[in-house]
């Protein structure tokens, strides 16, 4: 038995020494030490051995154990070593090819557009203010003086969440916001620039979200002849010096009076094109006095103080400036329309 175990030993040495990957390292593992291994084998055979010969046998056979799994261990170390070596040699990086270049992103179009408005009104003393737009129904709508029963509502196709909760119409909120803040009719200059959402999609110059800066001034003495010079400071800013402004009867729930306001087509400088369809002129934002119901709910005395409000939306500018002629294009995330700005 001794001399069987000693030939088992020799043979698994060599056969360990001779395995070239873990696979067959393993399958060595199995043959001699596995459950129905040869080494395994004997132990089972010891039963038939005689009461002085099994100690002994025992003893041989959990040496050889021993020194073999020893081996195994160390083989398997020496593989996994190699295969690593091999796998660093293999997968190496050569640092002599030339990098790929990292392309400069940039800012989107419409925010562009929207830095520069508020650049501009920052420029005539402005302040920036914000608002939510997850609004109330009181500060989007009764707060402009729109009741719930106005038929101006309906000019603003709204996405509600509740009775109460809405998703911002306009940026006016903000201006009814603001007023609150402010005590004993203190004077106001101030922008409102964010999102708003509307149900209206009908067509190329519309979405159901766009960008919008509303602006409110409050002060006393504040007159029509004010609105319509910070209104024709800004057209000619924007869209160049040699901008003219018109303003058209209208109505809004919460000015008084009214108007919309367009500029001298920046296609053909107002001689008519198929732009401004022949008018040479494009509308771009409306305004007018504030109402002195809407002073009055915000804690202001329209005998004391008076101002105007204005409204545009940053797409329209967006197209104007840069001759679009669908505002889709702004929203659809076309790499190649996007990289031309």
């Amino acid at each position: 038995m001794e001399q069987q175990i000693k030939n088992l030993r020799e043979r698994a040495q060599g056969a360990i020494k001779n395995s070239s990957t873990l696979k067959e390292l393993d399958d060595v593992r199995v043959k001699f030490l596995g459950k129905k291994g040869e080494l395994t084998s004997l132990l089972r055979g010891m039963s038939q051995l005689s009461a002085e010969e099994r100690p002994l046998v025992g003893k041989f056979v959990n040496e050889a154990r021993a020194q073999l799994e020893t081996l195994i261990a160390e083989k398997n170390s020496e593989l996994k070593a190699a295969e690593l070596e091999k796998k660093l040699t293999s997968e190496k990086i050569d640092v002599t090819l030339s990098g790929r270049r990292v392309h400069d992103g940039h800012l989107h179009p419409l925010t562009l557009t929207l830095n520069r408005v508020k650049e501009i009104f920052v420029s005539m003393g402005y302040s920036v203010e914000e608002g939510p737009e997850v609004e109330t129904d009181y500060y989007n709508f009764e707060a402009l003086n729109l009741p719930k029963d106005h038929p101006a509502r309906d000019m603003q196709d709204s996405f509600y969440i509740t009775e109460e909760i809405l998703l911002r119409t306009q940026t006016s909120p903000v201006q009814a916001r603001t007023m609150e803040r402010h005590k004993n009719n203190e004077p106001i200059r101030m922008i409102a620039p964010g999102r708003v959402y509307r149900r209206d999609d009908y067509d190329a110059s519309h979405s159901p979200m766009f960008t919008q800066v509303e602006g409110l001034v409050i002060d006393k003495g504040i007159s029509f002849a004010d609105l319509k010079g910070t209104l024709e400071d800004f057209s000619k800013k924007i869209f160049g010096e040699k901008t003219k402004i018109r303003l058209r009867p209208s109505f809004f729930p919460f000015t008084e009076p009214s108007a919309e306001v367009d500029v001298s087509c920046v296609m053909c400088h107002g001689s008519g094109c198929k732009v401004c369809q022949g008018t040479g002129w494009l509308e771009i934002l409306g305004a007018g006095m504030v109402h002195p119901d809407v002073l009055k709910m915000s804690g202001y005395d329209p005998e004391e103080v008076s101002g105007f409000a204005f409204g545009m939306g940053i797409e329209r500018i967006a197209m104007l400036t840069y001759g679009l002629d669908d505002m889709r294009l702004l929203y659809d995330n076309d790499v190649r329309f996007l990289k031309q700005f």
